[in-house]
Protein backbone atom coordinates (compact mmCIF):
# COMPACT_ATOMS: atom_id res chain seq x y z
CA UNK A 1 0.00 0.00 0.00
CA UNK A 2 1.24 3.25 -1.08
CA UNK A 3 2.02 6.17 1.38
CA UNK A 4 -0.58 9.02 1.77
CA UNK A 5 0.80 12.18 0.29
CA UNK A 6 0.28 15.19 2.28
CA UNK A 7 1.35 18.74 1.43
CA UNK A 8 1.09 21.21 3.95
CA UNK A 9 1.30 25.10 3.35
CA UNK A 10 1.80 27.41 5.87
CA UNK A 11 5.46 29.10 7.75
CA UNK A 12 6.16 29.83 11.21
CA UNK A 13 4.59 28.64 14.34
CA UNK A 14 1.22 27.57 12.13
CA UNK A 15 2.72 25.50 10.36
CA UNK A 16 4.86 23.80 12.61
CA UNK A 17 1.75 22.90 14.45
CA UNK A 18 0.50 21.36 11.83
CA UNK A 19 3.97 19.25 11.11
CA UNK A 20 3.94 17.91 14.35
CA UNK A 21 0.42 17.11 14.48
CA UNK A 22 1.07 15.12 11.18
CA UNK A 23 4.12 13.69 12.65
CA UNK A 24 1.85 12.04 15.36
CA UNK A 25 -0.53 10.92 12.77
CA UNK A 26 1.77 9.45 10.72
CA UNK A 27 2.21 6.70 13.87
CA UNK A 28 -1.62 5.70 12.51
CA UNK A 29 -1.42 6.29 8.50
CA UNK A 30 1.60 5.91 6.28
CA UNK A 31 2.39 9.47 5.17
CA UNK A 32 4.33 11.27 2.57
CA UNK A 33 4.63 14.87 4.17
CA UNK A 34 5.99 17.67 2.39
CA UNK A 35 6.08 21.27 3.65
CA UNK A 36 5.45 24.20 1.13
CA UNK A 37 6.94 27.23 2.97
CA UNK A 38 6.61 31.09 2.29
CA UNK A 39 9.56 33.02 1.53
CA UNK A 40 9.04 36.55 2.82
CA UNK A 41 10.01 36.68 6.45
CA UNK A 42 11.46 40.22 6.88
CA UNK A 43 11.43 40.36 10.87
CA UNK A 44 14.35 39.27 13.01
CA UNK A 45 17.14 37.27 11.98
CA UNK A 46 15.63 36.50 8.64
CA UNK A 47 15.51 40.12 7.96
CA UNK A 48 18.94 41.03 8.97
CA UNK A 49 20.31 38.06 6.49
CA UNK A 50 18.10 39.14 3.61
CA UNK A 51 19.70 42.94 4.39
CA UNK A 52 23.34 42.19 5.18
CA UNK A 53 23.89 39.22 3.40
CA UNK A 54 21.47 39.34 0.41
CA UNK A 55 20.22 35.92 1.66
CA UNK A 56 18.06 34.41 -1.22
CA UNK A 57 15.95 32.95 0.50
CA UNK A 58 14.53 33.89 4.46
CA UNK A 59 15.54 30.78 6.50
CA UNK A 60 13.74 31.24 10.10
CA UNK A 61 10.24 29.53 8.59
CA UNK A 62 12.14 27.13 6.89
CA UNK A 63 14.03 26.11 9.69
CA UNK A 64 11.04 25.76 11.82
CA UNK A 65 9.77 23.24 9.34
CA UNK A 66 12.72 21.07 9.89
CA UNK A 67 12.13 21.27 13.43
CA UNK A 68 8.42 20.09 13.23
CA UNK A 69 9.52 17.09 10.79
CA UNK A 70 13.16 15.81 13.11
CA UNK A 71 13.34 12.46 13.82
CA UNK A 72 12.32 11.56 18.10
CA UNK A 73 16.12 9.90 18.61
CA UNK A 74 18.01 11.93 20.68
CA UNK A 75 21.10 12.42 18.38
CA UNK A 76 18.30 13.82 15.68
CA UNK A 77 16.30 15.68 18.12
CA UNK A 78 19.51 17.52 19.49
CA UNK A 79 20.46 18.35 16.22
CA UNK A 80 17.38 20.24 15.44
CA UNK A 81 17.16 21.63 18.87
CA UNK A 82 20.54 23.33 18.18
CA UNK A 83 19.12 24.32 14.97
CA UNK A 84 16.24 26.26 17.04
CA UNK A 85 19.21 27.42 19.48
CA UNK A 86 19.39 31.78 19.51
CA UNK A 87 22.53 33.66 19.85
CA UNK A 88 21.89 35.52 23.43
CA UNK A 89 23.90 39.16 23.04
CA UNK A 90 27.08 38.99 24.61
CA UNK A 91 30.58 40.35 24.74
CA UNK A 92 33.54 40.05 26.47
CA UNK A 93 35.18 42.77 28.51
CA UNK A 94 38.40 44.02 27.33
CA UNK A 95 40.08 43.98 30.64
CA UNK A 96 39.25 39.88 30.80
CA UNK A 97 41.07 39.21 27.33
CA UNK A 98 43.56 41.33 27.63
CA UNK A 99 44.34 38.98 30.92
CA UNK A 100 43.82 36.19 28.78
CA UNK A 101 41.46 34.78 31.53
CA UNK A 102 39.24 33.18 28.71
CA UNK A 103 35.87 33.30 27.59
CA UNK A 104 34.25 35.17 30.15
CA UNK A 105 31.37 37.19 29.28
CA UNK A 106 28.20 39.46 30.05
CA UNK A 107 24.78 39.83 28.78
CA UNK A 108 23.87 43.21 27.13
CA UNK A 109 20.54 44.89 25.63
CA UNK A 110 22.76 46.76 23.20
CA UNK A 111 23.77 44.18 20.13
CA UNK A 112 24.66 46.67 17.68
CA UNK A 113 27.83 45.15 17.98
CA UNK A 114 27.31 41.47 18.25
CA UNK A 115 27.04 40.02 15.04
CA UNK A 116 25.36 36.50 16.31
CA UNK A 117 23.28 38.24 18.90
CA UNK A 118 19.42 36.85 17.89
CA UNK A 119 20.52 34.92 14.81
CA UNK A 120 19.27 31.25 15.13
CA UNK A 121 21.84 28.36 14.55
CA UNK A 122 20.25 26.82 11.84
CA UNK A 123 19.39 30.06 9.92
CA UNK A 124 23.16 30.65 9.58
CA UNK A 125 23.13 26.68 8.90
CA UNK A 126 20.36 26.70 5.76
CA UNK A 127 22.19 30.14 4.65
CA UNK A 128 25.82 28.37 4.92
CA UNK A 129 24.41 25.03 2.57
CA UNK A 130 22.40 27.47 -0.38
CA UNK A 131 25.55 29.65 -0.73
CA UNK A 132 27.92 26.26 -0.54
CA UNK A 133 25.35 24.17 -2.55
CA UNK A 134 24.28 27.00 -4.90
CA UNK A 135 20.84 25.35 -4.94
CA UNK A 136 17.96 25.81 -2.29
CA UNK A 137 16.23 22.37 -2.65
CA UNK A 138 19.58 20.74 -2.44
CA UNK A 139 20.21 22.72 0.38
CA UNK A 140 17.11 21.86 2.29
CA UNK A 141 16.81 18.20 1.53
CA UNK A 142 20.87 18.09 3.23
CA UNK A 143 19.40 20.10 6.46
CA UNK A 144 16.51 17.45 6.67
CA UNK A 145 18.60 14.60 6.53
CA UNK A 146 21.15 15.99 9.50
CA UNK A 147 17.78 16.18 12.03
CA UNK A 148 15.92 12.76 10.41
CA UNK A 149 13.14 15.19 9.06
CA UNK A 150 10.21 12.84 8.70
CA UNK A 151 9.28 14.50 5.02
CA UNK A 152 11.11 17.55 2.88
CA UNK A 153 10.59 21.10 3.46
CA UNK A 154 10.27 23.25 -0.11
CA UNK A 155 10.30 26.81 -0.28
CA UNK A 156 6.87 28.42 -2.77
CA UNK A 157 9.73 30.03 -4.39
CA UNK A 158 12.74 30.19 -5.34
CA UNK A 159 13.81 33.51 -4.20
CA UNK A 160 12.48 35.62 -1.00
CA UNK A 161 9.56 37.62 -1.82
CA UNK A 162 7.91 40.86 -0.42
CA UNK A 163 4.57 40.85 0.83
CA UNK A 164 2.36 44.20 0.68
CA UNK A 165 -0.80 45.14 1.78
CA UNK A 166 -3.46 47.79 1.26
CA UNK A 167 -5.31 49.13 4.47
CA UNK A 168 -7.60 51.01 6.26
CA UNK A 169 -6.13 52.30 9.46
CA UNK A 170 -8.17 52.64 12.37
CA UNK A 171 -8.82 56.49 11.59
CA UNK A 172 -10.24 55.37 8.42
CA UNK A 173 -7.67 56.54 6.35
CA UNK A 174 -5.79 53.97 3.68
CA UNK A 175 -2.39 53.00 3.87
CA UNK A 176 0.11 50.89 2.07
CA UNK A 177 1.83 48.56 4.56
CA UNK A 178 5.20 46.60 2.81
CA UNK A 179 7.08 44.07 4.50
CA UNK A 180 5.82 40.82 6.05
CA UNK A 181 6.79 42.04 9.62
CA UNK A 182 5.06 44.94 9.11
CA UNK A 183 1.61 43.93 8.06
CA UNK A 184 1.57 41.67 10.65
CA UNK A 185 1.98 43.82 13.34
CA UNK A 186 0.11 47.12 11.52
CA UNK A 187 -3.07 48.82 13.17
CA UNK A 188 -6.00 48.23 10.67
CA UNK A 189 -8.01 45.79 8.34
CA UNK A 190 -6.46 44.57 5.46
CA UNK A 191 -8.19 44.93 2.20
CA UNK A 192 -5.86 44.06 -0.76
CA UNK A 193 -3.09 41.60 -0.01
CA UNK A 194 -0.37 40.83 -2.87
CA UNK A 195 3.66 39.94 -3.45
CA UNK A 196 6.56 41.92 -4.53
CA UNK A 197 7.52 40.48 -7.47
CA UNK A 198 3.79 39.72 -8.23
CA UNK A 199 4.87 36.34 -10.32
CA UNK A 200 7.49 34.85 -8.66
CA UNK A 201 9.29 31.77 -10.10
CA UNK A 202 7.62 29.10 -8.28
CA UNK A 203 9.93 25.90 -6.84
CA UNK A 204 9.81 23.31 -9.40
CA UNK A 205 9.78 20.19 -6.47
CA UNK A 206 7.03 22.10 -4.92
CA UNK A 207 4.72 22.22 -8.09
CA UNK A 208 5.61 18.60 -8.14
CA UNK A 209 4.52 17.63 -4.94
CA UNK A 210 1.30 19.40 -5.14
CA UNK A 211 0.56 17.66 -8.25
CA UNK A 212 0.92 14.19 -6.92
CA UNK A 213 -1.04 15.04 -3.79
CA UNK A 214 -3.61 13.23 -2.10
CA UNK A 215 -4.02 15.65 0.33
CA UNK A 216 -3.35 19.81 0.25
CA UNK A 217 -3.25 21.20 3.79
CA UNK A 218 -3.91 25.07 4.20
CA UNK A 219 -3.73 26.90 8.03
CA UNK A 220 -2.95 27.18 10.46
CA UNK A 221 -1.63 30.24 10.87
CA UNK A 222 -1.29 34.26 9.89
CA UNK A 223 -3.50 34.33 7.63
CA UNK A 224 -2.18 37.07 5.88
CA UNK A 225 1.29 36.52 5.38
CA UNK A 226 1.73 32.31 6.13
CA UNK A 227 -1.51 31.22 4.38
CA UNK A 228 -2.36 33.29 1.69
CA UNK A 229 0.69 34.34 0.25
CA UNK A 230 1.02 30.54 -1.37
CA UNK A 231 -2.19 30.89 -3.36
CA UNK A 232 -0.74 34.45 -4.89
CA UNK A 233 2.15 32.69 -6.77
CA UNK A 234 0.66 32.20 -10.10
CA UNK A 235 2.30 28.66 -10.80
CA UNK A 236 1.93 27.14 -7.53
CA UNK A 237 -2.20 28.84 -7.56
CA UNK A 238 -2.60 27.15 -10.54
CA UNK A 239 -1.11 23.71 -9.87
CA UNK A 240 -3.09 24.10 -6.27
CA UNK A 241 -6.21 24.32 -8.91
CA UNK A 242 -5.29 21.46 -11.19
CA UNK A 243 -4.20 18.83 -8.47
CA UNK A 244 -6.64 15.59 -8.09
CA UNK A 245 -5.92 15.94 -3.93
CA UNK A 246 -8.37 16.62 -1.52
CA UNK A 247 -7.90 19.50 0.33
CA UNK A 248 -8.54 20.35 3.62
CA UNK A 249 -8.06 23.94 5.63
CA UNK A 250 -7.33 23.92 9.43
CA UNK A 251 -8.73 26.95 11.07
CA UNK A 252 -7.17 29.31 13.89
CA UNK A 253 -8.25 29.00 17.14
CA UNK A 254 -8.81 32.79 17.36
CA UNK A 255 -7.81 36.17 15.47
CA UNK A 256 -4.32 37.06 15.68
CA UNK A 257 -3.21 40.84 15.04
CA UNK A 258 -2.91 41.20 11.27
CA UNK A 259 -6.70 39.35 11.33
CA UNK A 260 -8.50 41.58 13.62
CA UNK A 261 -12.01 41.91 12.35
CA UNK A 262 -12.03 39.02 10.21
CA UNK A 263 -14.55 36.68 11.51
CA UNK A 264 -13.90 32.96 11.53
CA UNK A 265 -15.91 32.23 8.69
CA UNK A 266 -14.29 35.41 6.97
CA UNK A 267 -11.17 33.79 6.97
CA UNK A 268 -12.15 31.30 4.32
CA UNK A 269 -14.01 33.70 2.53
CA UNK A 270 -10.35 35.40 2.03
CA UNK A 271 -9.57 31.84 0.63
CA UNK A 272 -11.89 32.25 -2.11
CA UNK A 273 -11.58 35.70 -2.51
CA UNK A 274 -7.65 35.20 -3.71
CA UNK A 275 -8.34 31.61 -5.45
CA UNK A 276 -11.68 32.30 -7.00
CA UNK A 277 -11.12 28.39 -8.42
CA UNK A 278 -9.94 27.10 -4.72
CA UNK A 279 -12.44 23.47 -3.88
CA UNK A 280 -11.75 22.58 -0.06
CA UNK A 281 -13.19 19.07 1.25
CA UNK A 282 -12.64 19.66 4.98
CA UNK A 283 -12.51 22.57 7.14
CA UNK A 284 -11.51 21.16 10.73
CA UNK A 285 -12.17 23.80 13.40
CA UNK A 286 -12.26 23.65 17.30
CA UNK A 287 -15.88 23.32 18.66
CA UNK A 288 -15.15 25.74 22.32
CA UNK A 289 -12.95 28.29 19.71
CA UNK A 290 -14.84 28.31 16.39
CA UNK A 291 -18.07 30.54 18.09
CA UNK A 292 -21.50 30.46 16.28
CA UNK A 293 -20.57 27.48 14.09
CA UNK A 294 -23.72 27.94 11.43
CA UNK A 295 -21.75 31.23 9.88
CA UNK A 296 -18.99 28.94 9.47
CA UNK A 297 -20.29 25.88 8.13
CA UNK A 298 -21.91 27.81 5.30
CA UNK A 299 -18.47 29.59 4.43
CA UNK A 300 -17.12 25.95 4.21
CA UNK A 301 -19.99 24.85 2.22
CA UNK A 302 -19.45 27.29 0.13
CA UNK A 303 -16.13 25.87 -0.71
CA UNK A 304 -17.56 22.86 -1.38
CA UNK A 305 -16.29 21.56 1.96
CA UNK A 306 -17.69 19.81 5.28
CA UNK A 307 -17.52 21.21 8.50
CA UNK A 308 -15.67 18.88 11.03
CA UNK A 309 -15.56 20.01 15.09
CA UNK A 310 -12.79 18.33 17.08
CA UNK A 311 -11.19 19.47 20.06
CA UNK A 312 -7.77 20.66 18.86
CA UNK A 313 -6.23 22.66 21.33
CA UNK A 314 -4.00 22.65 24.53
CA UNK A 315 -5.47 22.15 27.51
CA UNK A 316 -4.85 25.04 29.37
CA UNK A 317 -7.28 27.23 27.73
CA UNK A 318 -4.97 29.64 25.65
CA UNK A 319 -5.47 29.67 21.79
CA UNK A 320 -2.70 27.20 20.84
CA UNK A 321 -3.16 23.99 18.71
CA UNK A 322 -1.67 20.90 20.56
CA UNK A 323 -0.24 18.70 18.07
CA UNK A 324 -1.34 15.45 19.57
CA UNK A 325 -4.93 16.22 19.44
CA UNK A 326 -4.43 17.91 15.90
CA UNK A 327 -2.67 14.40 14.90
CA UNK A 328 -5.23 12.32 16.26
CA UNK A 329 -8.14 14.82 14.78
CA UNK A 330 -6.34 14.31 11.34
CA UNK A 331 -5.85 10.23 11.04
CA UNK A 332 -9.53 9.82 9.87
CA UNK A 333 -9.99 12.44 7.80
CA UNK A 334 -6.64 11.66 6.14
CA UNK A 335 -7.29 7.86 6.35
CA UNK A 336 -10.98 8.84 4.40
CA UNK A 337 -8.65 8.51 0.84
CA UNK A 338 -7.92 4.66 1.57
Amino acid sequence: MTAIRVVAFGGGHGLSASLRALRRSAAGLDLDITAIVTVGDDGGSSGRLRVERDALLPPGDLRQALAALAADNPAHRLTASLMQHRFASMTVPAQAMASGRGPRVERRADRSQDSLAGHAVGNLLLLGLIEMLGDPVAALDHAAAMVGARGRVLPMALHAVGIEADMVAPDGSRVIVSGQHSVAVADGRVTSLRLVPENPPACPEAIAAVRDADWLIFGPGSWYTSVLPHLLVPELAAAIVASGARRLVTLNLSPDRETAGLSTADHLAALHWYLPDLRVDTVLADAKWVGEPEPVRAAAQALGAELVLVPVAVADGSPRHDPESLGAALVPVLGATR
